[in-house]
């Protein structure tokens, strides 16, 4: 049906089609990629960090590792908050903050004199900073793009994977060379100057073609987002176990330190291709279809660890596949949201949902771990953490039947 010239709203959708899958978008997919780069690639460095910092202050691996529970529990919490001022404002300013309060937060921990204070400086700095770039970006980025949203996605979002590869060996050399400070004090530098580059490149996304989109309010109160609500919170548990647990569980084994540690490498590498992969393998296949998949792989890959036994290749084996399939879950969630929701108020919607993962990274870990204290061994727990994920990847089964109006609207 032809659009009369004298009709403005068509003139506006015109504009505002045109002006996504365009190079202005391509720039907002490069800012995301610098910002996930640095910022999980400086919060997954953490570990490099752990022991100088408790052997100086003379703290136990309890509060040591609390400094690094405060941060995730607060850039998964605050995501809903960022996400509204970012639908109302823009990602830009919001950006722009978090790059003050990355850099801000890295800085004043090289400073601080006691371990408590780093929960203030470190945990409040870098949550506030993860949270003010991450959904603020991917939500801008959802809303940049119709034919190749999932592609675009995928790249960006593999900032987090190859900042996992490169940043946490950079840390650990700064830290031989200069010590635990100093190297604070310069990835909170390289931090603020990187995210706010990330700020000048992030601009708004083009509104979105139907003004009478569904409210945010209705997507939460539908049985789609309880879906994913609920999925969320079982199989992030899956994401953070191996962090916290294999590379212990590998030494307990035999295996030396450097090779445990490059498990984790691993996880990154598989983790980036898994981003990039199957953003791209999304737009050929069914997303819902692939995101269910995705999960699932997740669940059955503990599988492989439970019967490794000690052997290298076999966890070698896991880590791949527990990256790559991690990997295309996290990048297919913004998608997943956007295409069952629309991009209207897409930044308040994905928030809110992240904060599922608050809970399963926060209840996860101290459980699995009491549990390996109680029997002395991980088996329970491995089990149980690729139960509990399988379990949520069934549970996503009827997810989509009854799509959001809103979805429909936002592209008609």
């Amino acid at each position: 049906m032809l659009q009369s010239n004298d009709d403005p709203g068509a003139q506006v959708r015109s504009m505002d089609g045109a002006m996504r899958d365009s190079p202005r978008a391509w720039r907002v997919v490069a800012a995301g990629f610098i910002a996930t780069f640095m910022l999980f690639g400086i919060v997954y460095s953490f570990g490099a960090f752990f022991r100088p910092m408790a052997a100086e202050f003379g703290a136990n691996r309890q509060a040591t590792s609390t400094i690094f529970s405060i941060t995730a529990f607060i850039y998964f919490l605050l995501g809903p908050l960022t996400g509204h001022f970012s639908d109302r404002l823009g990602p830009r300013p919001i950006v722009a903050c978090g790059a003050l309060a990355m850099g801000g937060g890295l800085v004043a921990t090289a400073f601080v004199t006691r371990l408590p204070m780093a929960y203030v400086t470190y945990g409040l700095g870098a949550g506030i900073g993860v949270a003010c770039c991450y959904v603020p970006l991917v939500s801008a980025i959802s809303g940049w793009f119709l034919t190749k949203r999932n592609t675009a996605l995928g790249v960006a979002v593999s900032g987090i994977g190859a900042g996992t590869l490169t940043i946490p060996p950079l840390a650990a050399a700064l830290i031989r060379h200069f010590g635990w400070r100093d190297a604070y004090l310069t990835l909170g530098i390289a931090a603020a100057v990187g995210l706010g580059l990330c700020a000048a490149l992030a601009s708004r996304p083009p509104a979105a073609a139907n003004p009478t989109a569904a409210p945010v309010s209705q997507n939460l109160r539908s049985a789609n987002f309880a879906l994913l609500y609920c999925a969320g919170m079982l199989w992030t548990i899956a994401t953070a176990i191996p962090f916290v647990f294999l590379i212990p569980y590998a030494e307990a084994r035999g295996i030396g330190q450097i090779s445990a540690a490059a498990l984790v490498s691993f996880i990154g590498f598989a983790s980036t291709a898994g981003r990039l992969g199957l953003g791209a393998l999304a737009d050929r296949m069914g997303i819902l279809r692939l995101y269910r998949l995705c999960i699932l792989a997740l669940g059955l890959s503990f599988g492989i660890w439970l019967s490794a036994a000690g052997s290298y290749f076999m966890l070698a084996v896991f880590a791949l596949t527990m990256g790559a399939s991690y990997g295309g879950a996290v990048t297919l969630t913004p998608a997943v949201v956007a295409t069952l929701f629309g991009t209207r108020s897409l930044g308040v919607t994905l928030g809110v949902l992240y904060t599922s993962s608050a809970f399963g990274t926060l209840l996860g870990p101290p459980l699995c771990g009491a549990i390996v204290d109680r029997t002395g061994n991980y088996s329970i727990a491995i089990l149980l953490t690729g139960a509990a994920t399988i379990a949520g990847s069934f549970m996503l089964a009827p997810l989509g039947r009854t799509r959001a109006s809103s979805a429909q609207q936002d592209f008609a």
